[in-house]
């Protein structure tokens, strides 16, 4: 979580929504990719840590799967961040931060508990929860 946290900062600096992503092969505990909020560079609205993180993992591999790898992520993923990790097959999904506003995982939609979910990782969250927090909160107050 300490890289993702890493990346969450450096979107912070960018001018972004500090969230940070990284994926890892747990056999080896390698970084296979990470990724931090990108959405006001790119103009793009599905540019979420998470899912740069995917994509890079994915390019990087050569495969649309990620069966075996884990995310760590610095807040709950949205729904559209969910749907791309249950569909990249992510082994174990770590988050820090709860979002009770925009959350899919523990909040919301709940979005790996519907039984139109065909692929669940296993969940844990807080890890690293109060620093992720305590970086948007820093990032918001900032900004009011």
């Amino acid at each position: 979580m300490d890289h993702a946290l890493i990346e969450a900062e450096a979107a912070a600096a960018r001018g972004e929504v500090p969230v940070g992503a990284v994926i890892v092969d747990p056999a080896t505990r390698a970084i296979v990719a990470a990724a931090g909020n990108r959405t006001r560079e790119l103009n793009d609205p599905t540019a979420h840590a998470e899912v740069l993180a995917i994509r890079a993992a994915c390019a990087r591999l050569g495969q649309e799967r990620l069966t075996g790898l884990d995310l760590y992520v610095t807040l709950e993923p949205c729904a559209m961040c969910a749907g791309a990790i249950s569909f990249a097959r992510i082994r174990r999904l770590y988050f820090g931060a709860d979002d009770p506003k925009g959350g899919a995982v523990s909040h919301g939609p709940r979005f790996y508990g519907q039984p139109t979910c065909h692929h669940a990782p296993e969940v844990y969250d807080g890890i690293g929860g109060d620093d992720a927090a305590r970086l948007l909160r820093e990032f918001f107050a900032g900004r009011r």
